[in-house]
Formats: structure tokens, sequence, C-alpha cells
């Protein structure tokens, strides 16, 4: 039985639909809301691929629904794009709403342990066992055909995601991703705050400490790093210290890219989204058919230019 959803906003694009949708988290506790992205393919084909994506600090669903271009790419290869946000919403807990980099639109993708968090911000849970749950439920898609992607804090998201739940997601894909949290300003402060001083509690939810221990099946992992990335410069990022860990496990398959000129902004992730959409679609779950006949039928109606 279907779980219930609110649609809160819908617009055709590329031939599919960007919606938005509302929910009641049991997990989280208060009203949740996410982008769906279903492409022209939705009407007719079943089982579609899935991807989530998770978004950054401060972000909501809106940003990448209105700054990436993904929709373009989702739609040429058939895939299912849903992106929640990024933290639970509505509490106004003492400090919450205080800095950019913890609290409301920085819940980092764990499980908090510590007051007044543990209750509410659970979005670890949230976005590996509800969310899935409440889209499986409600849309025409094949689970097992999941990808999972995101940007700096999102970035962090989906590794951990990947790392510590085996065979679950086919693939990874992230842009400068906070990869070594339990190293840098932005991870400590997090951490601290919902997981307390306990540092070998945060090592759950490192992306470099949880590659070194990987016991799965061979995941393939694309990561873009720009090269004039501040926050790389700042070592809030630390790529350097996950790809070091990927390369001990022969179970990790990381192509780490550094694209020299860039930076952490929109600008950098819409101009390697492409990228990052043929590597899930090629790699891993498409149906290279159905991709080259919806191909065809949009070219003979000039939609893309």
């Amino acid at each position: 039985m279907a779980k219930p959803i609110k649609l809160v906003s819908q617009s055709k694009c590329y031939g599919g639909l960007q919606c938005v949708y509302e929910h009641e988290s049991s997990i989280l506790k208060c009203p949740m809301k996410f982008g769906c992205f279903l492409p022209p393919q939705h009407e007719k084909k079943k089982n579609l691929p899935l991807v989530y994506y998770l978004s950054g600090l401060t972000c909501t669903e809106q940003n990448y629904i209105m700054k990436s271009g993904f929709q373009r790419y989702a739609a040429k290869h058939g895939i299912v794009v849903v992106n929640p946000d990024t933290s639970p919403r509505g509490f106004d807990f003492p400090g919450e709403h205080d800095s950019y980099d913890f609290g409301s639109g920085a819940g980092f993708y764990v499980n908090a342990t510590e007051e007044p968090w543990k209750t509410n911000y659970r979005m670890y849970s949230y976005v590996t066992g509800e969310l899935p749950k409440l889209i499986q439920s409600n849309f025409n898609v094949n689970i097992s055909k999941s990808a999972i992607s995101g940007h700096s804090m999102g970035g962090h998201g989906a590794l951990i995601a990947a790392l510590k739940n085996p065979g679950k997601y086919k693939c990874v894909s992230v842009y400068a991703p906070i990869a070594n949290p339990s190293e840098c300003p932005w991870g400590v402060k997090a951490f601290t705050g919902f997981l307390g001083e306990n540092k070998q509690a945060w090592k759950q939810y490192d992306a470099t400490h949880l590659a070194k221990e990987y016991d799965g099946p061979k995941l393939e992992i694309l990561l873009d790093q720009g090269g004039d990335d501040p926050y790389l410069t700042d070592k809030q990022l630390l790529p350097e210290n996950f790809a070091a860990s990927c390369s001990s496990n022969k179970l990790l398959n990381l192509n780490y890219r550094t694209q020299q000129g860039y930076d952490h902004g929109y600008f950098f992730i819409m101009s390697f989204m492409e990228d990052h959409f043929n590597f899930i679609a090629k790699t891993h779950f498409v149906d290279t058919m159905s991709f080259v006949m919806f191909s065809l039928q949009n070219l003979t109606r000039n939609v893309y230019i």
C-alpha cells in the first residue's frame, strides 16, 4: 500500500515532469519535501532506474532542481531522479538556525545521538530507509537499479550511504564531497554537535574510514573536484585522503578527476552533469535500446537543438 504523498508543484520539462512532493516523515517527525523528476519514459516503461541526489550546506530540494540542468540528461537516459531536503524543518531548537554549517539546512546525513537533535535529526535513516520505501510504493521504479549522487555535504552523504550499504546502490557520483569530515572544520563541528565527543563514533559516518573497511560488491565511484575550489584549499574537503583509502581497497574503483579552473558552485556542477549521467547510465543499469529509441524520437521532433 502506497504511503500518502502530496503534490506541491509540477512542471513539464524535457518531455517529462519535474515535481515536488511533501509527506509526513515518521523518521524525522516532521513534513519533508523532495523533488522527483519523472522522465518521458515513465508513462509507458515500467521499473525505471533511479538516482538519489543529496545537496550540500544551506540547500533545500529546490537548488538542484533549479540550478543544475540535470533534467535534460535524466530525460535522455530514462532515469527517475529524487532529491530530498538537507535537514528536518520546523523545530526551532536552540542554535538550530544560528549558522549555515550546522542545524537547519545542514543535517550532515547522520543519525544524531546528542540532545536535542537525536529524535529528529536522523537524515541517514531517512535517506537510506524511509525515502526509498516511499519512492518504491508511489512510483514506477526498480529499487534494485538505484544509484546515488551528491555535492559537498551531499557528496559526503552519498559516499557514506553507498559504503555502509553494500549492493544497495549500483554506483556513486559525487562533486567536491566532504570526504573526510572527521578531519575538517565543517565535519568536526557537525559531528561534535550531532554525535558527541567520541571520535570513534564519527568514523561510521566518515567515507575515508569506511572506504578502508568496505567489503561488498565492487563499487564504481566518479569524483569530480574543482581545482580552484576555495574549500579544497581550506582543507574542508580532503578528497586526497579518501582517494588514498580507496587505493588500498581493491573493491573500490575510484575515478578521481581534478577539473582545473572550477570552483565549488553550481557552474562547476552543471559543467560535468552530463559526464555523471553518462557514467551512471553507461556503466550500470540503463536499457541502451530504450535510450537509442528515445533519442531518435526526440531528434525527429526537434526537441534537442
